[in-house]
């Protein structure tokens, strides 16, 4: 057996970073509840909070807005149509009810409050919904996928809209408390001034001349808000800070109240007596796209695929790349989805041995190679790691520089057989969306078998038949579809002092709502 890499303590504020690109939410069928010191939000409305965040968004159309860290800053600004409870259930917002309204599930029908207006002075109304539907199918922003499924929207009347689905969607009500969801002012969308200034019917406006690009966003609670239970501070300032030492440095000095650490400085935080919640959202390791051979034809066999999962020492990765905090796993479905299945979580265990046995097996003794893309700057770390441990079973990992900003559309193209990266497990039929579906950016290939596809039409049927859910998990696990190597855990961060927070399950940062001044 190889002896242990080290890594140095910045390779794990790079990996963090990395986890973030990617970052995302879900609505859970069984809730595994996150950890935390705090977690009773005190009444009342408190003064001024500030929390650091990662990202900034490129623009502030919500037709661009993204999912996980990168939706909480939205959420100051928009309501959405379903609100995402901390544990994850779904709940009325500006929609009061909604069912559908055939036995075949593609027709939606949302109840929508009627007295809301937007921050120019807008109403809220039926039409308004009809017009951010179209616009966000049409503005192809980072999650323009989540509309994918509707056909068309249209207002039964001033307070009723219908969804019309090309095909049932067992995602589509989750979708309605993310991006999907956001409502814009109609006279504002995808106008250059909304790039700048959001303009929504949210609990907080942007004070335009205090917000500063590449800074700080400073919002203020609106007057005629209409639900007063959700706006629990005078202000909230958002600060941006990308780099982690940036942001425990602000949140142990005060400059900010609450944000997201990692691995590498989690140890400054619980020194200076602030408070942690820690759950898991992600999972790491390598997207094995090529499964056809198209361009890698030794990835067509499934004991090569298997070869690659016993290659990794996942606890060492866990150790050097999240240190230690998270936990090893060989499936891609989380513990809150329904296609979780406990007895695969240790189906690859490390034994480089069993790999060099199975690659002999299949015709590969003498090796092979395999090309992957390598971000600049970013993974060279990770990448090392990779191919370290898949060279001591005898596979060869040819390295293509492809530019940080690049990284995630390259993925997409088919032109690389299997790639490292980070991505959230959500509900069964969104993960099946993200990583199985034939339009989703993480099967360039559009791999599909049978199984596959029989599980899938069951669960687009009915997104609760656990039966074909764990079917499906069953059979991308034991086929080596992925090489996943751990869960790292969301470390966020707190002064309990000013400010006491809900985790949104599933979720990297809390939903905007959770924080309410410290009792």
């Amino acid at each position: 057996m190889k002896s242990r890499t080290s890594l140095a303590p910045a390779a794990l504020a790079v990996a963090a970073a990395l986890a973030l690109t990617a970052c995302g939410s879900s609505a859970e069928e069984s809730p595994e509840e996150p950890q935390a010191t705090e977690t009773d939000v005190a009444p009342g409305r408190g003064g001024t909070l500030t929390l650091g965040i990662v990202q900034e968004p490129a623009s502030w159309d919500p037709a661009q807005a993204h999912v996980g860290h990168r939706l909480q800053p939205f959420q100051t600004a928009y309501d959405s149509l379903l609100l995402r409870e901390p544990d994850g259930t779904l709940a009325p917002m500006l929609a009061t009810e909604w069912s559908y309204t055939d036995d075949a599930k593609t027709v939606l029908s949302l109840d929508l409050r009627t007295d809301v207006t937007f921050s120019d002075g807008a109403v809220f109304d039926a039409a308004a919904v009809v017009a951010n539907i179209e616009h966000f199918k049409a503005d192809n922003g980072p999650q323009s996928g989540m509309g994918a499924s509707i056909a068309s929207v249209a207002a039964v009347d001033a307070d009723t809209v219908e969804l019309t689905l090309s095909a049932p969607d067992p995602a589509m009500e989750y979708y309605l408390s993310q991006a999907l969801g956001l409502m814009g002012s109609p006279a504002a969308l995808g106008t250059d001034e909304m790039d700048r200034l959001p303009v929504g019917t949210g609990p907080y406006v942007m004070v335009a001349d205090q917000s500063v690009v590449g800074s700080q966003y400073v919002f203020t609670a609106r007057e005629d808000y209409w639900n007063t239970d959700l706006q629990l501070w005078d202000e909230i300032d958002l600060k941006l800070l990308a780099d982690v030492t940036s942001r425990v440095n602000a949140l142990v000095t005060g400059e900010v109240d609450a944000t997201l650490l990692d691995a590498s400085t989690f140890e400054q935080a619980d020194g200076a007596g602030l408070t942690l919640l820690e759950y898991a959202t992600d999972w790491q390791g390598l997207l094995l796209f090529d499964r056809d051979g198209a361009l890698n034809p030794a990835l067509e066999d499934v004991r090569v695929r298997q070869a690659i999962n016993y290659a990794f020492d996942k606890e060492n990765l866990l150790a050097q790349l999240g240190g230690d905090k998270g936990e090893v796993t060989s499936q891609v479905f989380g513990p809150a989805s329904t296609a979780y299945v406990a007895e695969l979580e240790d189906m690859y265990t490390y034994d480089p041995d069993k790999a060099r046995e199975l690659l002999a097996e299949a015709g590969y003794a003498d090796g092979l190679t395999i090309e992957m893309p390598l971000a600049t700057p970013g993974t060279e770390t990770i990448m090392t790691f990779v191919a370290q441990q898949l060279a001591d079973v005898g596979i060869t990992v040819e390295q293509t520089q492809v530019p940080m900003a690049d990284y995630q559309g390259e993925l997409g193209k088919g032109n690389f057989a299997a790639a490292w990266f980070s991505l959230f497990q959500g509900p069964t039929w969104v993960a099946y969306q993200q990583l199985l579906s034939g339009t989703t950016l993480y099967n360039p290939f559009k791999s599909t078998t049978p199984e596959v596809e029989e599980a899938a039409a069951a669960l687009r049927a009915d997104g609760e038949d656990v039966e074909a859910a764990q079917a499906l998990n069953t059979f991308v696990t034991e086929n080596a579809w992925f090489a996943p190597w751990f869960r790292p855990s969301q470390l966020y961060y707190f002064d309990a002092s000013v400010v006491s927070v809900v985790p949104q399950t599933q979720m990297a940062v809390p939903s905007i709502y959770n924080y309410a001044p410290a009792s």
